[in-house]
């Protein structure tokens, strides 16, 4: 990595200049074998930065990581050390990202850095949680076992998460359907029926004028409609991009009928499996109530568990601030409650994963089963709308004898 530095040389003159080094440990140290009083020190970022390109055009999937930890695994079972491992894991990845990355921990584990420390320095590709097990893994002797153990983790999260995509994605398909076939029907096809009507001296029904008024003013308007459109949503996706407007997104998926309980279930299960975890580790609340902050995928959550995190460092335990918020669902805080007064939170915090785990993914099913159906209504709602209407209008058409 490059860092950026001002420092004072032996004959106490300020020099500039930039480094590179594995960690910014190495490149005070490397400064001051130089000769080099540092004062200032910081990664250097150019106005072309070829790491932010790389990852913006080879995104590192998910199941990638999941494969990594699943081979590697594989290979420490054989009998390969962990450098080894890694260098035949780089080898043989097609994805640039993640070769650059991989590169980055293979020096650091030649050097002597443990694995979980390594891929710690890369938070946006190795969870941080999971950097934390694999420690205690390394310490254990049973490295490949939590290996393997993540991997599983990983793959029932990544399923549920694409499962509860799919749930949006249906519904989002079959409307930009109905929009579609709507407006075929209201810009071509009404204007040629109601231009026989209109020759036959017959006065269209309210509906079919409304409908083509709003056909004529889309095809008059096209260009500026699809550039409000454009522009509309544009904006929306910068405003989620702020805190405030994330916090409001989120707060509305949330919210979302079914959807959002699924949401729900999901996030709360992993919050208490990966707490769970930590805890078997060995690592204290006071630790692990900042990592899943860190590590939540949903703001709205994530300030509630800042909220449970602040009173339970007043001492007031874990379920008591749990019960203030609503987010918290019953099961989930006496289940806690219980776990603190047995001395098992570890049990109880499993067993409530894979029961939010359990209704979460019975939820998905029965959502993606109910959603073909409704929207399949709906759209024929819109198109049987206008069929009556033009009906309507050669009854009144017969009704005057033609």
């Amino acid at each position: 990595m490059a860092y950026q530095y001002v420092a004072y040389n032996k004959r106490g003159e300020v020099v500039k200049g930039k480094l590179s080094a594995a960690t910014e440990e190495a490149a005070t140290e490397l400064l001051g074998y130089a000769g080099y009083q540092p004062v200032s020190l910081k990664p250097y970022v150019s106005f072309f930065n070829i790491d932010k390109l790389t990852a913006s055009l080879f995104e590192i999937k998910v199941a990638e990581i999941i494969l990594l930890y699943r081979q590697l695994a594989m290979l420490l079972e054989a009998g390969t050390n962990i450098a080894t491992s890694l260098e035949l894991l780089q080898a043989g990845t097609r994805n640039r990202a993640l070769r650059r990355v991989l590169s980055g921990v293979i020096s650091d584990v030649r050097s002597g850095t443990q694995l979980s420390t390594a891929l710690l320095k890369h938070p946006k590709v190795f969870s941080p949680i999971y950097c934390q097990l694999l420690g205690v893994g390394e310490q254990g002797g049973n490295l490949e076992l939590v290996l393997n153990q993540i991997a599983d983790y990983m793959e029932k999260e990544a399923t549920t998460i694409k499962e509860t995509k799919s749930a949006l994605m249906m519904p989002a398909i079959t409307a930009v359907i109905a929009v579609v076939v709507v407006g075929l029907l209201v810009t071509f096809i009404l204007p040629t029926f109601a231009g026989m009507y209109e020759s036959l001296g017959v006065q269209l029904p309210p509906i079919a004028r409304i409908f083509l008024a709003l056909g004529e003013q889309a095809k008059s308007q096209a260009l500026y409609l699809f550039l409000g459109v454009a522009t509309i949503i544009g904006l929306v996706l910068i405003y989620i991009k702020t805190p405030r407007g994330r916090y409001l997104w989120d707060k509305m998926l949330l919210k979302l009928p079914r959807v959002g309980q699924v949401r729900l279930l999901s996030e709360l299960a992993r919050y208490c499996r990966s707490m769970a975890l930590l805890f078997r580790a060995g690592m204290p609340l006071t630790e692990i109530m900042p990592m899943l902050i860190r590590s939540s995928n949903n703001k709205v959550l994530a300030k509630a568990l800042t909220d449970v995190e602040q009173e339970m460092l007043k001492g007031e335990g874990l379920s008591q601030p749990m019960a203030k918020n609503k987010l918290f669902l019953p099961m989930m805080v006496q289940m806690v409650r219980v776990g603190e007064e047995s001395g098992n939170l570890e049990a109880t915090l499993l067993a409530v994963a894979r029961s939010y785990e359990a209704e979460a993914e019975d939820k998905i099913r029965s959502l993606i089963t109910l959603i073909p159906p409704a929207m399949t209504l709906i759209i024929g709602g819109m198109v049987g709308l206008i069929a009556v209407t033009l009906m309507s209008a050669m009854t009144s058409m017969y009704s005057e004898g033609f």
